[in-house]
């Protein structure tokens, strides 16, 4: 008996981040572009993506990337989810980016970035499941 060819094309090699590389460099790229329409400086970037340095995030903006790992691109990733579910519940995309500075009584009071600055994974995932819920509703 012959074995079955896998009919799928070839993947990009993953790196330890579980992503392929290009993968992470494009997200690394969008959430820059995100977090300067939310107003997010580069200390607070910091935090968000799980402790690296401002300088680091810096770099970033001038297309030096560096490592990375799981933690990092599965932050990147809820970032990519936060904005997303953004653009589909407000029309208005400064409207959306407005939003994340607003205080928020569904978030105890504080702002969506004020969420992200607790700095933990499940940070990130609460605001995105909160927007989600809020999609599921809205539409």
């Amino acid at each position: 008996m012959q074995p079955l060819l896998d009919p799928r094309p070839p993947v990009s090699p993953l790196e330890p981040s579980g992503y392929a590389a290009d993968e992470v460099r494009a997200m690394q790229r969008a959430v820059g572009n995100i977090f300067a329409r939310w107003g997010v400086t580069d200390w607070e970037a910091a935090v968000i993506l799980g402790g690296i340095s401002a300088k680091t995030f810096r770099r970033w903006r001038e297309g030096a990337y560096g490592r990375d790992n799981r933690d990092l691109a599965d932050r990147l990733s809820l970032v990519l989810g936060i904005h997303r579910a953004l653009r589909v519940i407000f029309r208005e995309p400064a409207t959306g980016s407005a939003w994340m500075r607003q205080a928020n009584a569904d978030l105890g009071g504080l702002t969506p970035v004020e969420v992200l600055l607790r700095g933990g994974m499940g940070d990130l995932e609460r605001l995105r499941r909160y927007l989600d819920s809020v999609r599921a509703f809205s539409g």
